[in-house]
Parts: structure tokens; sequence; C-alpha cells
């Protein structure tokens, strides 16, 4: 039997109740008749639960789902969706700047960066915090300055904690055979088709565009998943993004935005204006301040005379409205970093805020995570990586993140440990039309080709959207 993720209503409702409680609805009295009918709780770990619900069970999963999107959201006027409002709530908001001179090598430096945190990550991904801890304690690789192996690891440990099924065969020191697809990669990609097609003043309709041509529905996930099937029977952004998606929070909009920072050097301000008109296709609120968040920090680490990672986060920080869930958790992600030497110590106090209440795939948490291991490591490009894969939760995804920032700031290949670079063989496997098998010195030829084509002006921006109308 088939059972898609990430779509089935009887599963989404778990998630939207627990979103419903982040964002601060009342959303008691729906939860209690969701119970008492017999619903479950949204799956810990995968993207469905093993058996259907029943025909009665389904349609009540519906209709409180529409129940919950009109429950009044005390947080919107501290996380609006509008970019205009977004600014307005940004003191700091940077000023635009004229473009900076980014080299191919520094970009090449990025992608190579963003494949090698992602691959790190990949084998660990899903697993928790003891697990990844015990794997690597045991391989003698902890904290993991190079990639995983199941060598040497007790047999009953990994029995234990089995490696990522979708991803052991690939991603361990003994089988990686350059850089196997993973949506990490992909979503670059698809954002450099757009960028080719149309240009850096694109609009959300574009994206919208290049994804129904170019992203087969089984690479899509989550909030990205939702969005296609929103675009599918009729809905037109940023609709698409709030339409029975409790997931626009989630990580998705974040593994977007490397490209919008690539090609805006140096200016973090026309980056995050990028990373949100392509977010709000799919995300909300801090979902997209975390695109936003990590295409600045990005375009602040992208010239050639970059600063240092605490002024490039900085930099992203001043992109997120500052009393939003993501700006609180970013600064106290910076902060613990700050005052503890041994980073477990950080990772610890990191899951005890947040795994209670948090999805491991939501942004906040993976977007502290990943302030949190640029700080401590200094920006140091091995010790990012292993800081940021040893704390969990989005493992893959969080790697590939570091991995572009720290790739930016060492500045070329040559900067990078051959350990990480050697074994992605200048190789990029993926599904997106026309790139699978490229290399990663072409790709970034074709980035800053993007980079430096000029721009004409961002569309206006746009009156707030309508609230959706009861069904």
């Amino acid at each position: 039997m088939l059972r898609l993720t990430w779509v089935q209503p009887e599963d989404l409702v778990g998630h939207e109740l627990r979103q419903a409680q982040l964002d601060g609805r009342d959303a008691s009295a729906v939860a209690a008749r969701w119970r008492a009918a017999g619903g479950d709780e949204a799956p810990s770990r995968a993207g469905a639960s093993a058996a259907p619900a029943s025909p009665r069970l389904r349609r009540l999963a519906e209709d409180l789902l529409d129940e919950l999107a009109r429950l009044p959201r005390p947080s919107a006027d501290d996380e609006p969706d509008d970019l205009g409002r977004i600014r307005a709530r940004c003191p700091d908001w940077p000023s635009p700047r004229p473009a900076a001179s980014v080299s191919p090598a520094r970009l090449e430096a990025a992608w190579l960066g963003r494949a090698a945190g992602c691959l790190l990550g990949k084998p660990v991904e899903k697993l928790p915090l003891t697990g990844i801890r015990r794997l690597g304690r045991a391989a003698g690789n902890w904290p993991p300055a190079g990639y995983f192996t199941a060598r040497g690891v007790p047999r009953d440990l990994l029995a234990a904690y089995p490696w990522n099924r979708r991803s052991a065969s690939t991603s361990l020191v003994e089988n990686i055979d350059g850089m196997p697809e993973d949506d990490d990669l992909d979503y670059p990609l698809l954002n450099l088709l757009l960028l080719q097609r149309h240009g850096r003043a694109f609009r959300t309709e574009d994206v919208a565009r290049v994804w129904l041509d170019e992203l087969p529905p089984g690479r899509a996930f989550t909030a990205e998943r939702l969005a296609l099937r929103n675009l599918l029977t009729g809905l037109e952004p940023p609709d698409t993004a709030r339409l029975r998606n409790p997931f626009r929070e989630w990580i998705g909009a974040l593994i977007r935005a490397d490209v919008h920072g690539w090609t805006n050097p140096g200016d973090p301000a026309a980056a995050a204006g990028q990373a949100h008109r392509d977010a709000t296709l799919s995300h909300t609120a801090n979902g997209v301040y975390a695109a936003m968040f990590a295409a600045a920090v990005i375009a602040a680490a992208a010239p050639d005379d970059a600063p240092d990672v605490h002024a490039c986060l900085r930099a992203g920080l001043a992109v997120v409205p500052p009393g939003s869930r993501l700006a609180r958790a970013v600064r106290h992600a910076v902060e613990l970093a700050g005052a503890h030497d041994d980073f477990d110590a950080v990772v610890d106090e990191l899951h005890a805020v947040h795994s209670p209440a948090h999805h491991w795939v939501h942004a906040v948490p993976n977007t502290a995570m990943i302030a949190a291991a640029l700080t401590h490591a200094d920006g140091d490009f091995t010790g990012s990586l292993a800081r940021v894969v040893s704390g969990g939760w989005d493992t893959d995804s969080n790697g590939a993140t570091v991995g572009s920032v720290a790739g930016l700031l060492a500045g070329s290949p040559a900067a990078l440990p051959e350990h990480w670079t050697a074994p992605l063989k200048n190789r990029l496997a993926t599904s997106v039309r026309g790139f699978d098998g490229t290399g990663f010195d072409a790709l970034a030829h074709l980035t800053h080709r993007e980079a430096t084509r000029p721009c004409p002006s961002p569309p206006p921006l746009a009156p707030p959207p309508l609230p959706l109308p009861p069904r």
C-alpha cells in the first residue's frame, strides 16, 4: 500500500497542533476533539503513520485543519510575513550596497563546503543525539573530524542506532563515491535555474513555475510537497504556504537560501529580499526568517574581503524581526557558544530548551544550532562542520548551510582539507535536469555568472495578502 508521506490529513493535525502551541494559538478545544475521536499524535520521525485513518477520521482531520487555521495568532505583530512589515520591525536593517567582488574560487569552496557538510550529516540524520555521540566515539571520530564510518563500531551499537536507511550506502567513508543526491543540493540547483531564467528580480510565481517544470514531486518533502499540492489545486502564492501546511516554519526554505547569498556578495539586504520571495511560496514567519537569516549571513561572507564569521552572523540577525522566536533563539545560541568551552554543553542546553516543543526539522532550533556552531568554531571549516553535525536535529541540512558559510570564509578549494573534498570527486548526483554529474567548479562558474549579471530593480512590495476564506 502506498502511504505518501507529509500529506495525509490525519498526520497533519498533530503537527498543526504542535505549531499552534508554538505560535500561541489556543488549540486546546480542537486537540480535545481530535483525541476524543481517536486521532493520534503526529509521527515523531516518519513522514506518515503506518496505517490510514478511517474515512470519518480523515474528514474530521480536514475540518480541524481548517478550524486551526482560523484561530487568531497572538504572535502575528512580532512575526509578520510581509517584507515591508518585516523591514519595519528591523531597526538595523542593512542599507543597500553596491555589488562586491566574489571570485569563482570562493564560490567553488562554498559549493564544496555545502556538499561536504551535507554528506557528513547524512548517515546520522534522524538519529537521537545519544546515538550520534556513541557512534562517533566508538569509531574514534568525536567530535567528527571526518566522515562517519562503521569500521570498528560494535554490531550491537549499529543495531541500536542504525544509520539513515536512505544514506548509509553512499555517505560513509568506506562507500563515498562522489556527492550523492540530496535535496540540500537539489534546491541550490533549482535556484540556479531560477536565476538563469528569471534573473535576480524574480517573483515568487517564477519560483513556482520552476518547481512545476523541474522539481519531481517525490524529491519534495514537508512544506515544499504541500506547496506543490496547493499549486496543483489552483492556489497561488502566498496562499500555497498556508493552506493545510503545518510545516510552514520548518527548515525547507533555509536550505534553499544559499544561492541568494552567493549572488549578492556584500549585500545582505538584497540577499534577504531574494530569500523572502523564494521562501513565501512554501513558508511563513520563522520559516521565512530562517531563509532570510541564512541568505544574509552568506551574502556577508561571500565577498573576497569578507568580515569574520561573527560580523556575518550579526548581518543575518539584522534582517530578522528582533521580537521573533527565531531571533531570540539565535541570540541565545550565540550567547551560549561564547560562554562554554565545551560545545557538547552548548548542545545539551539547546536541546533542553528546544526539543520538548519543536520537531527536529523545525527552523527555530536548527537555525540556533547553525549559529552556535559557527560562533563556537570561529568560522573554522572542520570545526564548524564537526560542531553542527555533532549537535543533532537536521544534521545534513545544518551541515550543508554551515559548510557553505565556512567554505566562503576559507576562500578557495585549496584552503579546504582534502579529506573533506577528495571523496566528492568533483561530481554531484541529482535528479534536477541538466545537472547530474556536474562538477563543483562548473557550478561555481555558473553561480559567478549570475552574481555578476546586471540586475534590474526587484519587484515592488505587494500589499499583505487577505486571509483565506473559511472552507
